[in-house]
């Protein structure tokens, strides 16, 4: 009996040791895998985490001090972090039920080369929450998750609209700065005598004052307004906006120049359908006939913010301390 029990002392010493011995070198393999993993996803993209968040904490770097406008808070607004090919390249404040933006966030940075060809992409996190971050190529079938969760390409088709940019390709530096603009998620139903009329001349001219007065960034917010009586839609799908707006901020430029008078901001809004009232925007009746009813009023950004705080019923504030 005493062989015996001594011989079950030892046997179980021994096991309780190899075993003690087992879980310590399992615990640190776990614990080095792991480190290795974080390392190895910090240096390849980081952690997969959803570009469709509750707020825009990934890509504040588009907005004046990094404050994105304040007032805009509705059910269904939905944070978009734009990414293309591992990077961010603008913000969009996203409508889920109306399927367009309320308004695309960017830096105007001077483009380095052409238009590149559209190739239309939508955000694959509307559909799918743990879906890749990056932002994808249309393909000729398309995820039924996909139609119902935001705008496709079959919604223009024979629309008589066109696909309205809010971020404008040419006011991105690189191509691929460029080419993450063709997303749908920064689209709008936009006439095709404003898109190519009055609201790109808009467009072309705030480019220029950047080039001219602008010393330092300028950080820019356009987005578009519904109607107020009643929803318009194309498709039964996308909700058609009545105007559209934009406004800038450059708070370092050249104050000795004469177009200084449209700094540190400025803003304007322009018509989309030519059979609005004339309160907001009045019409010059001396138009051309192709872009007749699609007038660009400018206005200060203080004038745009009470245009944008009557008609949605919110209190806008665009560019962080009035862009000081």
């Amino acid at each position: 009996m005493q062989r015996k029990f001594v011989f079950t002392c030892i046997f179980t010493r021994t096991y309780n040791q190899s075993a003690a011995l087992l879980y310590t070198v399992s615990f640190r393999m776990s614990v080095l895998f792991s480190g290795i993993l974080i390392v190895f996803l910090h240096r390849f993209g980081g952690l997969v985490r959803g570009e469709v968040g509750q707020d825009f904490s990934k890509c504040l770097d588009f907005f004046f001090e990094r404050t994105p406008p304040k007032g805009f808070d509705a059910a269904g607004y939905q944070p978009i972090c734009q990414r293309y090919k591992n990077q961010y390249h603008f913000a969009s404040l996203y409508h889920r039920q109306h399927r367009v933006p309320v308004y695309s966030a960017y830096i105007l940075r001077p483009a380095d080369g052409k238009r590149p060809s559209s190739t239309w992409m939508y955000e694959p996190q509307l559909a799918f929450s743990r879906a890749d971050p990056e932002m994808k190529p249309f393909r000729s079938t398309v995820d039924q998750n996909v139609i119902e969760s935001q705008a496709v390409l079959e919604d223009y088709k024979k629309s008589n609209y066109t696909r309205g940019h809010l971020n404008p390709s040419m006011h991105q530096g690189t191509k691929e700065n460029r080419e993450a603009t063709f997303t749908l998620t920064n689209i709008v139903p936009q006439r095709a005598g404003s898109n190519s009329g009055p609201w790109n001349k808009f467009e072309n001219e705030v480019l220029k004052r950047f080039k001219n007065v602008c010393r330092g960034q300028m950080f820019v917010v356009t987005g578009a307004l519904p109607y107020v009586s009643g929803t318009h839609w194309i498709n039964n799908r996308v909700v058609i906006p009545e105007y559209m707006w934009s406004a800038y901020c450059c708070p370092s430029y050249n104050a000795s120049l004469s177009a200084s008078v449209f700094f540190p901001t400025y803003a304007a809004m322009g018509r989309n359908d030519p059979n609005s009232e004339e309160d907001i925007v009045p019409i010059n009746v001396k138009a051309k006939r192709s872009v007749w009813g699609y007038d660009v009023r400018q206005m200060s950004v203080e004038a745009l913010e009470g245009i944008l705080t009557k008609r949605l019923a919110m209190p806008i504030s665009l560019f962080h301390d009035h862009c000081q």
